[in-house]
């Protein structure tokens, strides 16, 4: 059966609503164009699920103060500054379905604003007041600052083993999900057993999920994806599908896998895709993440049964049997 995404924001409706409003309140400047670009990449659509995770993990631990609404707000605007970011730095021009901030304002005003968004998060986090979560959020940054950079510099590279490919999406993706459940811990005073258990959840969540995402390259459509299929090619970048094709592929086939990592572009999409499936490489790609999403669902016996508890096990579910 199909898990029910809709149950996941069900047990925390409240709560994703403060957190919604919190978010307008605070894209307030005195600068229109930062308002103006705040507002469109934060209302493209997006899964929110990094404040989701703040918010569940804090209900699940009992939680009944208000400063996770806070807490889910400022990741929530690290995760937006990252989006502004990336998509300067890939050219990309769409994104959740949408034309990209950089290509309906340019690259230095997105820019800006990402920088402003991840100020503003600094100011949020000085308000939630524990020195424990500024640890880890202010780390969180740096680790996803260099899994950006060691992604730049896999480009092109088809040598990267799978342990690398691993180093970087644990880096770029997997660190703001650990983040927030790890933080939304802190701010529930959870046991340290409790404590390290939501960390891992939040870092094996953020691994399945880009895991799909990256299987979703070689098997969605643009329609549904918001993006274009071939994209991570196009980029030259080696993703688990590709490094499984060229390992258990034919020595053509690893090669031209190669060259079309090397070069970049779309010229050899058709056959990369073909060999993608002969290979079996999308199936395993799915495997790695269910394992991941396994050992997320582990994480959660530490909690009591809960609605909240309950929502984080579908949204290991959720994670892979995604089609966008």
């Amino acid at each position: 059966m199909q898990p029910n995404a809709a149950s996941i924001h069900a047990s925390v409706a409240e709560d994703f609503a403060a957190v919604n409003r919190t978010i307008l309140d605070q894209l307030a400047s005195r600068i229109p164009l930062v308002e103006t670009i705040g507002q469109y990449i934060i209302e493209s659509g997006g899964k929110r699920l990094r404040p989701l995770l703040v918010l569940l993990a804090a209900r699940a631990l009992d939680y009944q103060g208000n400063r996770h609404i806070t807490l889910a707000t400022l990741i929530e605007f690290m995760h937006t500054s990252t989006l502004l970011h990336d998509d300067v730095v890939d050219e990309s021009s769409r994104r959740r379905g949408k034309a990209t901030a950089n290509d309906t304002w340019g690259n230095a005003p997105s820019v800006l604003v990402g920088d402003f968004l991840y100020s503003r998060s600094f100011q949020m986090m000085v308000e939630v007041g524990s020195m424990r979560i500024m640890q880890v959020l202010s780390g969180a940054t740096c680790v996803i600052a260099e899994g950006e950079v060691q992604q730049l510099t896999n480009i092109g590279n088809a040598d990267i083993a799978e342990s690398d490919y691993f180093d970087t999406i644990q880096g770029k993706t997997a660190m703001l999900f650990e983040a927030a459940s790890h933080s939304g811990a802190i701010l529930a005073e959870a046991s340290a057993e409790q404590e390290r258990a939501l960390k891992l959840y939040g870092r094996y969540l953020g691994l399945a999920f880009q895991l799909i995402d990256d299987l979703l390259d070689y098997q969605g459509d643009a329609e549904t994806m918001g993006k274009n299929v071939g994209d991570d090619l196009a980029e030259g970048k080696p993703t688990l599908p590709l490094i499984y094709a060229m390992r258990e592929g034919s020595p053509a086939q690893a090669a031209l896998i190669r060259e079309a990592i090397g070069n970049g572009g779309l010229d050899h999409l058709d056959e990369v895709l073909a060999i993608v499936r002969e290979t079996g490489a999308l199936e395993y790609t799915q495997r790695r993440a269910e394992e991941m999403a396994a050992k997320a669902r582990e994480q959660l016996e530490q909690l009591s049964p809960s609605p909240y508890r309950e929502s984080m096990e579908t949204l290991t579910r959720v994670a892979v049997e995604r089609d966008v």
